[in-house]
């Protein structure tokens, strides 16, 4: 519970900025993600036999981390289903907290993705809610890269926990520092991101400050019940998320690779965690 408690007060600075950006839909969205993932986690348990365990507050911020990769024009019963899967699915399926192979928050993502594949648009600007294209997107269809300064501080539109990358730097180091979180992980994505971009011959502050890549590297990634145990398989991990986000986003299907970058690196956890123990 006290890591939980961490998680959620690390999200605090990016939950105000979200509910600054977006007002009322976001609180809506909000609001009901948390509610769906803790009801469906106690209904769950309940149906199951199992002692209820929603006072650890792992629903509570399985919720709110699977809201902020929300648009804020998503349908809420979009939003609802979504989580639900990935609580039920990825989570009290395998047993329940400590027992998941993937993180619950972007499997409910991966969910909405095929299941509600039109959910997540229009994307809107900040504050007065105008139909827009985020940058990333921008980047995948056109290639064209607006300032990295922008996307730091929080000016410009995106999933609802995704706009400033530096409010979510504020709140990744703060989980590093209260040990909540393993510095590896973030440091080799990073670092991944930054070779690949410049081998492109791009800029590399673009690609880290758009898009998903600050938030999950410091929030989904270190998810300790599916990321490695060991230092060599998180710099492993952490540069296996990189390099399939970067991939995607040049070559693939969709611009979400970090969805995709964490959950193929969840399968290989174990395997990590086997060969990788040093």
């Amino acid at each position: 519970m006290k890591m939980m408690k961490g998680v959620l007060i690390a999200s605090i600075p990016i939950t105000l900025y979200a509910l600054y950006s977006y007002r009322l839909p976001a609180l809506i969205l909000i609001s009901s993600s948390i509610a769906a993932a803790v009801a469906s986690e106690a209904i769950y348990q309940k149906i199951a036999g199992r002692p209820l365990k929603i006072q650890d507050l792992s629903a509570v911020v399985t919720g709110l981390l699977f809201s902020f990769t929300l648009s804020p024009s998503t349908p809420v019963y979009a939003a609802i289903i979504s989580v639900i899967f990935g609580i039920v699915v990825g989570k009290q399926i395998s047993g329940g907290f400590g027992n998941n192979l993937f993180n619950p928050a972007l499997l409910g993502r991966l969910f909405l993705i095929f299941a509600f594949p039109a959910a997540l648009s229009p994307w809107q600007t900040r504050v007065d809610m105008v139909s827009t294209a985020t940058p990333l997107t921008n980047f995948w269809q056109t290639g064209e890269m607006i300032s990295p300064v922008n996307a730091f501080v929080g000016l410009i539109p995106g999933s609802m926990g995704e706009m400033s990358a530096l409010l979510i730097l504020i709140g990744g180091l703060y989980l590093i520092y209260k040990k909540y979180a393993r510095w590896r992980i973030p440091a080799s994505i990073l670092a991944t991101v930054t070779v690949f971009a410049l081998a492109m011959g791009q800029n590399p502050f673009f690609h880290l400050f758009t898009g998903s890549i600050m938030l999950g590297s410091f929030f989904y990634a270190v998810d300790p019940m599916t990321s490695p145990r060991f230092p060599k398989g998180q710099w492993v991990f952490g540069a296996g998320v990189g390099l399939i986000i970067m991939i995607m986003r040049f070559w693939g299907w969709a611009a979400a690779g970090m969805v995709f970058g964490v959950l193929i690196m969840n399968m290989f956890v174990p395997f990590l965690d086997a060969k990788l123990k040093n």
